[in-house]
This record gives C-alpha cells, sequence and structure tokens, in this order.
C-alpha cells in the first residue's frame, strides 16, 4: 500500500471517529480527532478556536437530544504533504429528549482541513455547509 493511500484511510477514520464520538457523546474519542488549535468557523457568529471551547460547544449543542447518529459520506481528500483538505457529506438525525420524538433532520457536507502531526492526522479546521434541516 502505498502512503497516499493509506493516509487516505486514515483520514476517514479521523472523519468516522469524530462521527462516532459525537454519537456516543464521548468526549474523550472527539478530543482525540482535533489539534489544540483548532479552528471551527460557521458554528455561531465566531469561529471557535482550541479544542477546549469546541468540546464545550459540542457539549452545550448535544444537549437536548436523546440521541444523534451521524451518517457521513466517502471522504474526498486532496493531500499536500502533511496537510490535507477533506469534503465530506453528512445526513444526521438528533432525536429531542423534550418533546418526546421530535426529531431534527440535517444535510450538509464538513469542509475539514487536517495536519499531521507527530505521525497522526488532526482537525485544525472544521466547518459545516448546512444544506438543509427539517424539524418533525
Amino acid at each position: 500500500m502505498d502512503d497516499q493511500h493509506a493516509d487516505r484511510i486514515e483520514l476517514q477514520d479521523v472523519m468516522l471517529k469524530y462521527a462516532a464520538g459525537i454519537d456516543e457523546q464521548h468526549e474523550q474519542l472527539l478530543r482525540s480527532c482535533f489539534a489544540e488549535d483548532l479552528i471551527a468557523p460557521g458554528f455561531r457568529s465566531r469561529a471557535i478556536v482550541g479544542v477546549d471551547a469546541w468540546i464545550a460547544y459540542l457539549r452545550k449543542e448535544l444537549a437536548p437530544f436523546s440521541s444523534t447518529q451521524h451518517m457521513l459520506g466517502p471522504v474526498l481528500a486532496t493531500l499536500d504533504g502533511d496537510t490535507a483538505q477533506a469534503r465530506t457529506d453528512l445526513q444526521a438525525m438528533h432525536v429531542f429528549k423534550e418533546p418526546e420524538g421530535k426529531i431534527l433532520l440535517l444535510w450538509g457536507t464538513y469542509n475539514t482541513g487536517l495536519v499531521r502531526r507527530e505521525g497522526r492526522w488532526l482537525i485544525a479546521r472544521h466547518e459545516l455547509a448546512i444544506k438543509k434541516s427539517i424539524t418533525r
């Protein structure tokens, strides 16, 4: 297997770990996906800077939901040495705690910048472009 092929598998694994970390509300797993100096524009009026701020943001945003499921499409990655840009399509279902049975469905694309540090790929820039959301 060539290095670029191995890198593409690792990039996909980072995105899949991110989705699993959200759905399991597993902060340690989530934290392992991100660089300490993460920048996440577009989730608030100002970019979220730093992995600690990002984890706090996710904790607050996930609080209203009893469960979530984030389904990711294949990761379309462009590699350049120790950096990569990834585009990942997303479909997500969020089940509200109250009122019981209320659901938020979301379609979008993650646009993610990754860096290789100490032999591991980490998310350094993360943005969600929402295409459509429906609450029922």
